[in-house]
């Protein structure tokens, strides 16, 4: 059995890179006949520097991963599923890995090929949505998740719900190590003729080390031979930014209260070794942590593996650990029950003895060893049970059973009488942005669709909203603004030539599918008044928008020969575009791909089916195989990103993905399908959406199912949490989308059985 560990790794000073190699060590203690640690794995380790060199690492680290670079982490699975590695495991804590969050952990297990086993250092009893995210996706993506205590299992089932059986509680190792015969810890001066409280660990504000010194001054007015040692140094992170600022003000305080004698320093980060010496040196072990929020303490369980007599506060882990009798507890920050407790203990040896044994009995079962020999042996169920067969299977499989259930809940909540609000703080309304066309119009058709599906009375009462902000936006020579304050006031006198077109789509749309004859003739109404603007788009976009209109107009009204005409007429520019710009590598209209780039080929798609011209399909399918190559070539929607767009010969920007993208491709492959009947356009399609919940670059889902919305973005970082009004619609147009495919999908086949058995 060889394993790969993904993980901080010594000598970074970290608490888990401590926690991790100690399991390397106790896994090969299974297999004493492999004389070195390589010969039972390997190591890929997180890096918090850019420098690769930062750190001397040992043979085993055959893989390093900068935190913040991406692509790092994609290598670093490339690695791994290529390696001897029978399985992998995984240590988790937020802060290690990069992105919001540590977001950027999900594209490298996702494309793990080995079983994996993660360790959850961290279960947050409030998460925020991406943390929840990660923590969902980890254990999806896992055989088994491993936390330590009881607490974090209740957490992972209630708040996460990750099913029970995939939890398993193997509790924090602690060294296999007795108290030296001759200890050396006990002539150091701090130690020698005291009654030592002791604290170690990185420093940083969060341990609540003031609380001990502020208690300090009633302890030694009773046992003036007590001295506190904070045994460690101070977290990296914090010298970075604060440097010993908070060191000093301990010292300060000390210096105030009096009690300088009584607090020594030991500035050093020590081997496990040396670390059991110090333990079994001191009277009494000290955790003073501040808040509850602390599901595991690896301080805390050295101690009790050490024998030592802990006193603490309430924390998770210690509420756990130091039941029956194996400590003391404190509330939190009440330095006079802390120092009522110490000097209880320090004038009850027969009840300080009695806590020691109680701990020592109880962590003979956390040796290392014997908790390697538990990771091992969930490591070979995994590697029996694992199929990676499946996990593809899964992820290629067209399956509307992970499709949440629809609901307008949050375009309900976005919408008032005007019409649907263009931002959103999180899930609420930003009544500040006021409103715009574009959005108006794509609710328009999400509402058509949604009543088309059920005959929903909810989508029913949103249509005349959104078909009057259509209305109050037209110009008197036809024409649209596009932007309106909360106050209702215009806030330009022409909207761009998207929101026109997308407009007329919109209309289109509601003209074929309108409700009742009175939708039918209002919508009539505006499109005939706007119709003299077509001849006067000038942008590819616009134009496409347009075209996709008006081919809707023509599927109901398809005698109007004028309309006709004007189909062919504007898509034409976007022919002569694709002629000018495209060579064997770049099918494309232009020498940039920017934003809604499906909408084109979607747009000569809706032409050619009307038209029949032949040129016109063969350019639609070019520049769609080329689109679908550039991004969907790695078994996810990848769309251009944004955050640069995408210039011939340049290099392919990843964010910011927009909703509006993805809608685009599913729509696009809608209509491929419709047209050729091909179920690769199916399968597309579905991948595609599945953008929207997670098979994506980050592998993190922007549909929300608390708020019922969608995210704005995909980002470098992670998610751009906000839940406007043109993510939101793009999701349930695409949503919708997909059930009408699986419909037609489904009709499709009866059909052909049909026409088998005829």
């Amino acid at each position: 059995m060889k394993i790969a560990y993904i993980s901080t790794y010594p000598p970074r000073e970290c608490g888990i890179a401590t926690f991790n190699q100690n399991l390397m060590k106790a896994v090969a203690a299974n297999f004493p006949e492999r004389k070195t640690l390589l010969q039972n794995g390997f190591v890929v380790a997180l890096n918090d520097s850019e420098n690769l060199q930062e750190y001397e690492y040992p043979e085993e680290v055959k893989y390093i991963i900068r935190q913040n670079h991406q692509k790092d982490y994609i290598r670093a699975a490339n690695y791994i599923n290529t390696s001897e590695a029978d399985a992998c495991i995984l240590e988790h804590e937020f802060g290690i890995y990069g992105g919001e969050s540590g977001i950027y952990v999900l594209p490298l297990i996702n494309r793990l090929e080995k079983p994996l086993i993660s360790i959850l250092h961290t279960v947050l009893k409030e998460p925020s949505y991406v943390q929840r995210i990660i923590i969902r996706e980890i254990a999806e993506q896992s055989a088994k998740i491993v936390v330590m205590s009881k607490r974090a299992v209740e957490f992972l089932t209630t708040i996460y719900d990750i099913p029970l059986e995939k939890i398993q509680i193997i509790e924090h190792g602690v060294p296999d190590l007795e108290e030296p015969e001759d200890n050396p810890v006990k002539n150091l001066s701090a130690f020698k003729n005291r009654k030592v409280l002791l604290t170690f660990g990185l420093i940083s504000r969060n341990k609540g080390l003031e609380t001990v010194v502020r208690a300090l001054p009633k302890i030694v007015e009773k046992h003036p031979d007590v001295m506190y040692v904070i045994l460690g140094n101070t977290h990296p992170g914090v010298v970075k930014h604060s440097g010993e600022e908070y060191r000093d003000s301990l010292k300060s305080l000390a210096q105030q209260l009096k009690v300088s004698d009584h607090l020594a320093f030991i500035n050093k980060f020590v081997s496990e070794e040396e670390l059991m010496g110090y333990l079994t040196a001191a009277t009494l072990y000290v955790t003073p942590y501040l808040n509850e929020a602390q599901i595991t303490s690896g301080t805390l369980s050295y101690a009790v593996g050490a024998g030592a007599a802990v006193v603490s506060t309430p924390y998770w882990h210690a509420m756990e650990l130091l039941d029956e009798g194996r400590g003391r507890l404190f509330d939190f920050k009440d330095h006079d029950a802390l120092a009522q407790v110490v000097n209880d203990l320090l004038s009850n040896q027969d009840e300080l003895r009695h806590i020691k044994q109680n701990a020592y009995n109880y962590g003979l079962h956390l040796r290392w060893p014997k908790i390697g020999a538990e990771y091992l042996t969930i490591a070979h169920h995994a590697v029996q049970e694992h199929d990676f067969s499946d996990k593809i299977l899964k992820n290629s499989i067209v399956d509307p059973e992970i499709m949440p259930k629809f609901s307008l809940a949050h375009v309900v909540r976005l919408t008032d009488d005007t019409g649907i609000v263009q931002h959103a703080k999180y899930g609420i309304p930003n009544l500040k942005e006021g409103y715009c066309l574009d959005d108006n119009a794509r609710a328009l058709i999400m509402a058509l669709m949604a009543y088309q599906r059920n005959k929903s009375e909810e989508a029913i009462e949103l249509l005349p909203i959104y078909l009057s902000y259509i209305h109050y936006m037209q110009c008197d020579d036809g024409n649209f603004r596009n932007f309106l304050s909360f106050s209702r006031q215009y806030l330009d006198e022409v909207g761009s030539e998207d929101s026109f077109g997308r407009t007329i789509w919109s209309l289109g749309y509601l003209i074929g599918a309108a409700p009742n004859n009175s939708y039918r003739e209002f919508a009539l109404e505006l499109f005939h008044r706007s119709y003299p603007h077509f001849k006067a788009l000038k942008h590819i976009r616009g134009m496409a928008n347009t075209v996709i209109g008006i081919s809707l107009y023509l599927k109901a009204y398809p005698a109007d020969e004028g309309m006709m005409a004007e189909l062919i007429r504007l898509t034409q520019p976007m022919i002569d575009a694709y002629e000018a710009h495209q060579t064997e590598d770049w099918q494309w209209f232009e020498d940039v791909m920017t934003y809604d780039n499906a909408i084109m080929p979607l747009a000569l798609l809706s032409s050619c089916e009307l038209t029949g011209n032949e040129k016109v399909k063969e350019i639609a399918l070019k520049t769609m195989n080329f689109l679908d190559k550039l991004t969907l070539s790695n078994g996810y929607l990848s769309p251009v990103g944004n955050d640069g767009w995408y210039y011939r010969g340049g290099s392919f920007p990843t964010y910011d993905q927009q909703a509006i993208e993805t809608m685009a491709m599913v729509l696009m492959h809608f209509k491929a399908y419709e047209i050729f009947r091909e179920p690769e356009y199916i399968e597309k399609l579905f991948l595609s959406y599945k953008w929207f919940l997670g098979e994506n670059t980050l592998r993190a889902p922007l549909y929300d199912h608390e708020t019922k919305g969608c995210c704005d973005g995909l980002m470098p970082n992670g998610i751009n949490r906000n839940q406007g009004a043109e993510s939101t619609l793009a999701y349930l147009i695409s949503h919708l989308t997909v059930l009408k495919a699986f419909e037609l999908e489904y009709e499709y086949k009866k059909y052909k059985q049909k026409i088998q058995v005829c």
